[in-house]
């Protein structure tokens, strides 16, 4: 069996470093810190350095930094689990402990109030990711001649749900969170211009459906406001797109790019990256800012059926209310598909789902115990306008 050291991938780790740091937040001077891979350095075949191999073979078959971040992090949580057994090497590893991961991480909850144990359980999306890391060592493993068999090529994953989002904002809330950014900052003396940035990129988020991570991506070359386009370089699946972006989105976007990415570019005293929206320090929006931002908005707005949303979980807000309400206003599905981005006609049809208004329609038309109301009721109800 061949053996893996930690020498021979030193220009690997520096590699992915380089590419991890495009996916974390830096604030301004800060140095980023070393890069985190599971497992004792010091056992010879042990798992940290065919881990870090297989993360430096991912890297080069191009697999996206985000997705060989992830596997990094969901495999560690296997390593980890392991060593604390006493199994320190791949060659150690059978399908019955494999069987034995499964179920831990099935029954594993998340930490509440610091007591471990006592939260929630993983979603199954979520222990669907850690087995499917796991599955990838080991077959990279095969593959590459490090072990003689894959003892997880029978590790079943947990079946997929297809579950609806639970809460679609109506036209009406869309425009409730919108207004509610204080795009003036009558309050502030001294005006940062963070409302119009916020502006521009909420009602991008809206107009185009974009994803979050697409959006932080994009540079000032990708807009072409004279023809309403976006160019979305490098999207999910490392696939470009060119979508529409409506009207209102443009003007907000011109007022930041003509008064306010300008201030950020010289306070930051740092030549322009090109970088569509900036933060205060003049460098490149990140995810997890912008989800700090749109999870502010909603809050500013008082809507009480959002109250508990993830700020993780803000910005796909924007984009089931995209899709949902092209659907409702008579947009064909295939066009809904090429404007997110889907690669399968079967992820998009969720909204067929979500969209109700049609559905409640027939429903207020043909049911025994129906009160009489016509469509333009209906949707202003839907949309929570009230009644003339």
């Amino acid at each position: 069996m061949n053996t893996s050291t930690t020498t021979s991938t030193v220009p690997h780790i520096a590699a992915l470093h380089t590419r991890s740091q495009k996916l974390s937040y830096r604030r301004p001077g800060k140095t980023p810190g070393a890069l985190h891979v599971a497992g004792d350095p010091q056992t010879v075949g042990g798992f940290r350095g065919y881990a870090l191999d297989m993360l430096a073979w991912m890297a080069a078959c191009a697999f996206s930094a985000h997705t060989v971040k992830n596997r990094r992090i969901d495999l560690g949580y296997f390593i980890d689990w392991c060593e604390e057994r006493a199994i320190q090497r791949p060659d150690e590893v059978t399908r019955a402990l494999l069987e034995r991961y499964r179920q831990h991480v099935f029954n594993y909850r998340r930490k509440d109030s610091g007591q471990p144990g006592s939260g929630l359980p993983l979603s199954h999306p979520s222990q669907t990711h850690r087995l499917v890391a796991v599955r990838m060592f080991f077959q990279w493993m095969a593959r590459q001649h490090h072990l003689l068999y894959n003892p997880a090529s029978e590790l079943e994953l947990p079946r997929q749900q297809r579950r609806l989002p639970r809460n679609i904002l109506s036209v009406a809330e869309i425009e409730q969170i919108l207004n509610a950014i204080d795009t003036a900052e009558t309050g502030n003396p001294e005006p940062t211009g963070l409302g119009v940035r916020d502006r521009a990129m909420l009602e991008t988020l809206y107009s185009t459906g974009m994803r979050r991570a697409e959006l932080v991506a994009l540079h000032t070359d990708d807009l072409d406001t004279e023809r309403g386009t976006v160019h979305i370089r490098q999207g999910k699946g490392a696939k470009d797109r060119v979508v529409p972006i409506g009207a209102r989105a443009c003007r907000w976007i011109e007022k930041y790019l003509s008064t306010i990415r300008p201030l950020y570019i010289e306070a930051s005293g740092e030549p322009d990256s090109g970088a569509l929206f900036l933060a205060k320090h003049g460098q490149g929006m990140q995810a997890k800012q912008l989800s700090v931002i749109v999870k502010k908005a909603i809050e500013a707005a008082h809507l009480e059926r959002f109250r508990q949303t993830h700020p993780n979980a803000a910005c796909h807000l924007f984009r089931h209310a995209c899709a949902t309400h092209m659907l409702e206003a008579g947009a064909d599905i295939r066009y809904i598909q090429a404007l997110l981005g889907h690669a399968a006609l079967t992820t998009t049809e969720v909204y067929t789902h979500v969209s109700i208004l049609q559905l409640k329609a027939v429903h207020e038309r043909t049911h025994p115990a129906r009160m009489q109301a016509t469509p333009e009721v209906i949707k202003r109800r839907w949309d929570g306008e009230q009644e003339p």
